[in-house]
């Protein structure tokens, strides 16, 4: 009799960890979440447990799912991949621990004070995806010197593409180029995107971060090889389901060191003292059989300074 009782005091007093994800439960791999854990001590149904919120592509869903989950009254909450997560939990919990893995600005936005000193109950790591657009705009135009006409797709309620756009658009006008936004919700409006894309004679595609997008890298890579349309996509996932190139944070990497943090927390250090950390490595992935598939011949130097190439 004393064994089930003491067994079940052990499983209340386990700490519960609260994920919440804008995407599909089979859209995000959760390996380097995992590895961080299991690097601070901790392993899933073990010494710790994880209660699972995706929305599922719909950010009107977040302020219930981040509710449901200090309803729960789990032990550290986890908003992972979007920076509209963050702020629905930081806005349902002023006292749970907050531990966020984004690419957005997490001072601007109102995560933090700074990031150094994050104050009150959030702290996590940021990619800085937003930044990115610019150096993506350069990787394009080594691959092809000669464009002009330059394109992104962005989903429109993803709250950092101000950012990346104004970034993206900088780099492109000072190549003496132009690009257009296209803000697509639904596969129908991807599908027309790339109908607009063609007729317009665009020479070169960003896709930009979202888990929506990440939800969709089949039909994204099967419409930019159809329209043999150069493209570049965030992360590299992306090229090994054959999109031609790659350009942004280790997403693992990243959410490793949110698992070290979220170890960190459960063992008794607040968030208020652990300062947002940034992401440093960042991946350039070519994939040369599509360039090969869409006529492009990737230039040596290109090539030299790509952290993978795949053939």
């Amino acid at each position: 009799m004393a064994w089930p009782l003491a067994a079940r005091a052990q499983q209340q007093a386990m700490p519960v960890i609260g994920i919440l994800h804008p995407g599909t439960l089979f859209s995000y791999a959760l390996a380097g979440l995992h590895q961080g854990l299991k690097e601070a001590g901790y392993v899933e149904g073990e010494n710790v447990a994880i209660e699972y919120r995706w929305a599922n592509n719909d950010v009107d869903r977040f302020p219930k799912l981040a509710a449901d989950l200090v309803h729960r009254r789990v032990d550290v909450i986890v908003p992972l991949s979007s920076m509209a997560a963050a702020i629905a939990v930081k806005a349902a919990t002023p006292s749970i621990p907050i531990v966020f893995g984004n690419g957005g600005d997490p001072v601007q936005s109102g995560l933090v004070v700074s990031l150094n000193r994050p104050g009150g109950n959030v702290t996590g790591v940021s990619s800085l995806s937003g930044e990115l657009g610019g150096k993506q705009i350069g990787v394009l135009h080594q691959m092809l010197p000669r464009a002009v006409r330059f394109a992104m797709l962005v989903k429109p309620d993803n709250q950092s593409n101000d950012g990346l756009i104004r970034d993206a658009q900088a780099a492109a006008s000072a190549l003496g180029g132009q690009i257009e936004v296209f803000a697509v919700s639904t596969n129908g409006e991807i599908d027309t995107a790339f109908e607009n894309l063609a007729q317009k004679r665009t020479e070169a595609l960003l896709i930009t971060t979202d888990a929506f997008f990440g939800d969709r890298r089949a039909q994204l890579v099967t419409l930019t090889a159809r329209h043999a349309m150069p493209s570049i996509y965030p992360f590299r996932d992306y090229a090994e389901a054959g999109g031609l190139m790659t350009y942004g944070p280790n997403l693992t990497e990243r959410d490793r060191r949110v698992g070290l943090y979220v170890g960190r927390i459960i063992k008794g250090e607040k968030p208020a003292d652990l300062p947002v950390e940034q992401s440093t490595k960042f991946e350039l992935v070519i994939n040369a059989e599509t360039a090969k598939a869409i006529g492009l011949t990737v230039p040596p130097t290109l090539l030299a300074t790509a952290d993978d190439v795949i053939e």
